[in-house]
């Protein structure tokens, strides 16, 4: 299988936004995604960038993305969180997930990143095998915390 790794374009989005859909079905939260192609256009190639993306492009089109941004570590300094790194399900196994790690963590390094970091879901055994097979240390013990839309909005009610 041939494919060729690269930095997401504008005109990529709707295939982008195809993926993170796929992502949220296999996520069990169909309905959850809220953003449109418009927005990953704003937020990605606008004049405040908020994401940068790469892109698994095969014969059969975009067959992968990965999406990081920057953060910043208190107790590193700068670091990067990849937000979603996905594989569309039939090219699983492709080497499009490794590829596409590869790309993120050469893109941290040139940045001189002290940390890469994100989630996976404590029942994806596939991908925390995946991730732990690369060096990743998946945290066990911490617990993601959030507040939604409506939790910032009555977070914001609540200070009145």
């Amino acid at each position: 299988m041939e494919f060729t790794i690269r930095d997401a374009r504008p005109e990529d989005m709707e295939h982008v936004l195809a993926l993170i859909q796929q992502l949220a079905d296999f996520e069990k939260e169909p309905d959850a995604v809220e953003v449109t192609k418009d927005d990953l256009v704003k937020h990605g190639f606008g004049d405040q960038r908020m994401f940068h993306c790469f892109v698994a492009e095969t014969d059969e089109g975009i067959s992968g993305i990965a999406l990081v941004y920057p953060r910043y570590s208190t107790w590193k300094g700068p670091a990067i969180h990849l937000e979603d790194l996905i594989v569309s399900e039939n090219m699983r196994g492709s080497g499009l997930g490794t590829a596409l790690l590869d790309e993120v963590v050469r893109y941290g390094h040139s940045l001189g990143v002290k940390r890469i970091c994100w989630e996976v879901l404590d029942w994806n055994e596939p991908a925390i095998e995946f991730y732990e097979k690369k060096g990743a240390n998946v945290l066990r013990d911490w617990d993601v915390v959030q507040l939604d839309e409506n939790g910032i909005k009555n977070y914001m009610e609540s200070l009145n």
